[in-house]
Order: C-alpha cells, then sequence, then structure tokens
C-alpha cells in the first residue's frame, strides 16, 4: 500500500485531489488543459487494449520545459500521470504522460514538428528497475551544475550554466545555458565528457525560460505567468504598450527576466479591435466656436477627449468615437456643428469641484474630553483679612500710593518724559 501511495505521489505530485486525470489545478507547468477529457469515446479501448478510433500519439514531459509527443505503438492503456520509458538516442528516457486522446494532434500541429522522425515510441511503462536509475541519475545534477560551472569558469566562457539534466538510464545529459553572444564551446564539450563521462548536449534558453525555471513574485502580487501555466514564450513588443495607451517606461514595463511583460500580449487584441472603432488621431474636428484637437482617448469605453490646442489641455470635451466620426462626415460636407455634444445632449459648463462641500472640516479631530477644573488647596496664610493701611491691589494694573493725608493716589499711566534742558556753550559757562 505504501509504495502504491508513492507511486502515486510520483505521478500526480500531490497526495490528494484530481490534478492527475485533466481536471482541477494543473500539477505541471507545461500542461495542456484536457477539455476532451469526460467527452465519451476520447479513451475508448478495445478488450484487447488497442484504440477504437482515437489517436495513438501521446504527450509525455520531462523535467522543466522539456516535452515531447510519441506513438503508443502497444496499445498501453496510459492515462495522465503515468510514468513511461520512452525511445531515446542514445538508450530510453523517463517521462510523466501529459496528455492522451485526440486532442494531441491538435498539440502536435502546434508544435510543428518537420518529419514523423521526430515522434517516437513508448516502450513500456516505468518498472521498479527504471525508477532506480533514474532517480540515481537525478542525484547527481546539482554537483554536476557546479562543477560545470567551475570548467566554464575556467575556459574564459561568457556564459552561465543554469541547470543541467540527465537522462532517465543516465548516459545523457543536457547542459541548460544562458548567453548574450555566441559561445564558441567544443573545448567545453571535450572537458565536460571527460569530467562526467555520459554524452554532452548543451541547449541555449533565454531570459524568460530562466524565469520560469527559478520562480519568482511578480508586480501584480501573484507568481510568475513563466512559472505556472505559461506554456510558450512569444516575442513582446513595445507595439503592445503603444496599442495600449502605456508609458512607455522601461521599469515599468520591464519583467522580473529584464525583457518586456509577457502580459503586454494578454489584452493587446482587444484593444486594436475596439480601436478600429474610433476616429483617427490626426481627425481636426470643426464647430462653428473653435477647431477641436485629438488629447486622449479611453480605447475599451470608446470615449475620445479633444482639446482646443494641440498641445495642451485647454476646454476639454469628452465625446463618443461615434459621435466623433459623425462630425468628421460634416465636416467633410462643409457643415460645421455648434459644439461638439449632440443636439439632444445640451453642453455642460463643469466648474471646479469642491472636495470638502457639505463636509465639516473637524471631522477627523478627536473629541475633546472637558476635564473638571480642580478646586484651589487653601494654604495658611490666605484669606486672612487686610489690616488697615495695607495696600490694596487696583485694577487696570494701577499702582495705590498713600499721600500726606492718606489717601491713596492712582497713577493713571506712564508718565511722560521730560525734555532734557539745552546744554550752555562752554563760553557761557563760568570757569572753575
Amino acid at each position: 500500500m505504501e509504495e502504491k501511495q508513492r507511486t502515486f505521489e510520483i505521478r500526480t505530485g500531490c497526495d490528494r485531489g484530481l490534478s492527475h486525470e485533466a481536471v482541477g489545478r494543473q500539477d505541471r507547468q507545461l500542461n495542456t488543459y484536457d477539455w476532451l477529457a469526460d467527452v465519451p469515446g476520447n479513451h475508448d479501448f478495445t478488450e484487447d487494449n488497442s484504440l477504437a478510433g482515437a489517436s495513438d500519439l501521446v504527450e509525455v514531459q520531462f523535467k522543466n520545459t522539456r516535452k515531447g509527443y510519441y506513438h503508443n505503438v502497444n496499445h498501453l492503456p496510459l492515462k495522465k500521470g503515468d510514468i513511461v520509458a520512452v525511445e531515446a538516442s542514445p538508450g530510453h528516457d523517463i517521462g510523466v504522460v501529459t496528455l492522451t486522446g485526440r486532442l494531441v494532434q491538435l498539440q502536435v500541429k502546434k508544435a510543428n514538428l518537420k518529419s514523423e522522425d521526430d515522434i517516437k515510441r513508448i516502450y513500456r511503462l516505468a518498472r521498479q528497475v527504471d525508477m532506480d536509475k533514474y532517480r540515481e541519475a537525478k542525484a547527481r545534477e546539482h554537483d554536476t551544475m557546479i562543477e560545470s560551472r567551475e570548467i566554464a569558469v575556467g575556459l574564459g566562457l561568457q556564459m552561465k550554466i543554469g541547470d543541467v539534466e540527465y537522462q532517465g538510464d543516465g548516459q545523457k545529459a543536457i547542459f541548460y545555458y544562458i548567453a548574450d553572444e555566441r559561445v564558441d564551446f567544443r573545448q567545453l564539450i571535450k572537458d565536460l565528457a571527460a569530467a562526467f563521462h555520459v554524452r554532452i548536449e548543451m541547449k541555449q534558453i533565454g531570459a524568460r525560460q530562466e524565469a520560469g525555471r527559478i520562480g519568482g513574485t511578480g508586480p501584480c502580487g501573484r507568481e510568475l505567468c513563466c512559472a505556472t501555466w505559461m506554456k510558450s514564450f512569444s516575442s513582446v513588443s513595445t507595439s503592445a504598450a503603444r496599442f495600449q495607451d502605456i508609458s512607455l517606461n522601461p521599469q515599468k514595463l520591464a519583467g522580473m527576466c529584464a525583457k518586456l511583460k509577457c502580459c503586454l500580449n494578454y489584452e493587446v487584441d482587444d484593444y486594436v479591435e475596439q480601436g478600429r472603432k474610433l476616429p483617427s488621431r490626426e481627425a481636426v474636428l470643426q464647430t462653428q466656436d473653435a477647431d477641436y484637437y485629438y488629447f486622449k482617448a479611453d480605447i475599451l469605453a470608446g470615449l475620445v477627449t479633444y482639446s482646443t490646442d494641440k498641445r495642451s489641455a485647454v476646454n476639454l470635451e469628452t465625446i463618443t468615437g461615434k459621435r466623433a466620426k459623425e462630425i468628421i462626415e460634416m465636416n467633410s460636407r462643409g457643415e460645421k456643428p455648434l459644439d461638439l455634444q449632440p443636439d439632444d445632449q445640451p453642453k455642460q459648463q463643469e466648474g471646479p469641484v469642491d472636495l470638502l462641500a457639505g463636509d465639516s472640516i473637524t471631522r477627523f479631530d478627536k473629541a475633546k474630553k472637558k476635564k473638571k477644573k480642580k478646586k484651589p488647596q487653601k494654604v495658611e496664610g490666605e484669606n486672612k483679612p487686610q489690616a488697615e493701611g495695607e495696600n490694596k491691589p487696583t485694577p487696570n494694573n494701577q499702582q495705590a500710593t498713600p499721600d500726606g493725608d492718606g489717601k491713596p493716589h492712582q497713577n493713571n499711566g506712564p508718565k511722560k518724559k521730560q525734555r532734557p534742558a539745552p546744554k550752555k556753550n562752554d563760553e557761557e559757562q563760568p570757569n572753575a
């Protein structure tokens, strides 16, 4: 029972769910969703295990982004998730079945295989001996990659070996490398063959494939598309950003691989289709008041904004693309409408918007709690009756001074300064 459970985990990549049956979450990066899986007749087999009208082609996937198509010449009842031994040159390889049935024929056409020789055979379901050799070969991949990098650095080659994949029987190794320029690795192949005693195959991959192999999180907060579900990498150009009116900022358009983001191609077809319904940007709309020039457009909403100045936002008017085409047709006939807005929709004068209209400016202030005033404590000597003759405080900071008659004299303000007497000349002063 434990051996069966372990084999199930190897086939599906998980210990539960229906990921090995072409429904639910995909368990491998390059999986193709089999939308014919529940259609009757897609996997019909006769009593002698021969296919009844279905294709004998099977899609088998290996490590990372490598997969191939094989003939099921022995008519094995294969299902998605089965581990099989397939033909290789030399020897055999071990892979996982990812797609069966009639849908494989469409995938073969999409792969654009040049000849039938590219489609090899499936030998058998993997045996225990095959799995032991397979695990032994996979255990050597990491150490081989580290040692091969040291050999490449010793030869002074401008390349980076990103991954190593051993064939299922251990007779061949594929070295995946990244290089900006063409690399002469003839001496490298000789050194690698002498070091590892296997057949060497060099395979160059791009920055997108490298990012998909490493994985990570994109600026959108989700896991990278190339590391989860993306099956093929198509070229991305800056024209896709122009069609969507996206600012051509290299820092924002580049992904984790330092190339243009693959998601720029997701909606570009919709933008191109909707953009055909809008008038040309070079068209000038003439009215009785002024001429209007193209300023900006909301492509998906079908709205166009025009300005009376070519280079700045002056008297902006937003109308539909249909209305803009009507005005262009009227101008071609020599007619000029009163304004851009249609007759049934009067022009609305937009004024400045007060964001705080109707709101209190103290709505964010915290409510202050009223503190109770503390009663002053009585100190010894206070609240005693004053003796006769003592000075009492007077209002308005007026000082009271006793005169000769005993009555207080009030000072009604500051005294005026007297001007100093002019000095006499030296001649008038008497000699000492």
